[in-house]
């Protein structure tokens, strides 16, 4: 006798509790079986989500195209390169990526002014994707309420093959207050759109992981862009009235956000 067909993850069959969980989260719940294996439908999205995947990390970022030529001129962007010259030297050799070739060293100090309050840079990462998606949104709303608080802003550029590490590299070489790097999370296989703000007060090359605090899941389905950009102000704020950053800063959320959360 052929295996019975597993009905519980048809949408008329599910309670009301499984389907709110459901569209609260990406993760594959109650996808159901064919037998032993994965339904059709299932396998396919599995393999679409993996494939996007795959083309987020393997993506060279054009600013023209993933940006555009309209948003690059508004905010007077340029690019510079860290010290992976490929994107195969940037997987493999993830020590390169955290720090700027000698080229764009020169450029970043020819083009940027130190001593700002926020310092933004923009990092492809290991998500191309994620950069074109949620940049273009987020940077303006940023920029807008670092603005309303008074603090003056670095210029912005963005850095080609970058890993996290290298924030402390631009802290030494601009001095800024606090630094803010916008760059691709690792893609799984729920979205490969997710950006992460990491952020230090005044990094520096003898910094640690545990001097950096981190703002995650900025994507459609995770931290949306207004709420992403309400939490790097207040914890840039709070950087900067502590004069300090890492483990030992506990972030603040401000109640709205709170209220949607728990919703």
């Amino acid at each position: 006798m052929p295996p019975k067909e597993d009905k519980l993850a048809q949408p008329y069959d599910l309670s009301e509790i499984v389907k709110k969980v459901r569209a609260r989260t990406p993760a594959r719940l109650l996808a159901g079986r064919s037998g032993a294996a994965y339904r059709t439908n299932t396998q396919l999205e599995l393999r679409e989500a993996h494939a996007a995947a795959r083309d987020a990390v393997r993506a060279e970022l054009n600013l023209s195209t993933h940006l555009g030529d309209d948003f690059v001129r508004q905010w007077n962007l340029f690019e510079v390169c860290s010290r992976a010259a490929s994107k195969d030297a940037y997987l493999l050799r993830p020590d390169l990526g955290r720090h700027l070739n000698d080229t764009s060293r020169v450029e970043v100090k020819k083009r940027c002014s130190k001593g700002h309050d926020l310092q933004v840079v923009i990092g492809d990462g290991l998500s191309v994707t994620a950069v074109a998606r949620q940049v273009p949104q987020l940077l303006p709303l940023l920029c807008e309420g670092a603005h309303r608080r008074g603090w003056s802003i670095g210029e912005i550029f963005v850095i080609r093959h970058c890993r996290v590490g290298i924030l402390k590299e631009i802290g030494e070489l601009l001095e800024p207050k606090v630094v803010v790097l916008l760059i691709g999370e690792r893609p799984g296989l729920a979205t490969a759109e997710s950006l992460s703000a990491y952020m230090a007060y005044q990094p520096k090359a003898s910094d640690t992981d545990a001097n950096r605090n981190l703002i995650s899941n900025i994507h459609a389905r995770g931290v949306s862009t207004e709420q992403a950009t309400q939490r790097i102000l207040n914890l840039a704020a709070l950087m900067m009235k502590t004069q300090g950053s890492g483990c030992q800063l506990r972030e603040e959320l401000p109640a709205a956000i709170r209220r949607e959360i728990a919703r």
